[in-house]
């Protein structure tokens, strides 16, 4: 984890794609909603620009979310869970997701969203490992 930033990144054994992939069929297992898929690379070459292959997932569950927001309606902002793929300039893949302890701070979360945060937190390594591990 990066403590300034609050992201949680791990690299990948796959490409950019089949992260994403992977990361929506483990999405799919667990019965979370998938919102959006963003491929910015593809968005790079609409403006005639060129980027490594990234690309952002948006996922989650209102049930682990609303209590969040009852809380402290600012967590809105880092909710649903982003997952952004992408390739560093030597080829590597990784996966790169903001950090549950990091919410905390960042939105002065209380006793009321522990069991959310705690679920969050299991899910999210579950699901980033489910996606970048063989």
């Amino acid at each position: 984890m990066d403590t300034n930033t609050g992201l949680v990144t791990r690299r990948s054994a796959f490409s950019v794609r089949e992260t994403i992939d992977r990361l929506v069929d483990a999405l799919t297992v667990k019965g979370l909603l998938v919102f959006a898929r963003i491929d910015h690379g593809a968005g790079a070459v609409q403006v005639g620009a060129v980027l490594r292959p990234t690309e952002l997932l948006i996922f989650g569950n209102p049930k682990g979310g609303t209590p969040l927001m009852q809380d402290q309606q600012t967590a809105g902002i880092d909710l649903p869970i982003k997952a952004l793929a992408w390739e560093d300039a030597e080829g590597a893949v990784w996966l790169t997701v903001n950090d549950v302890q990091w919410l905390r701070t960042r939105h002065g979360l209380g006793a009321g969203s522990e069991v959310s945060l705690k679920a969050m937190a299991v899910g999210t390594d579950a699901l980033v490992k489910a996606a970048t591990e063989q």
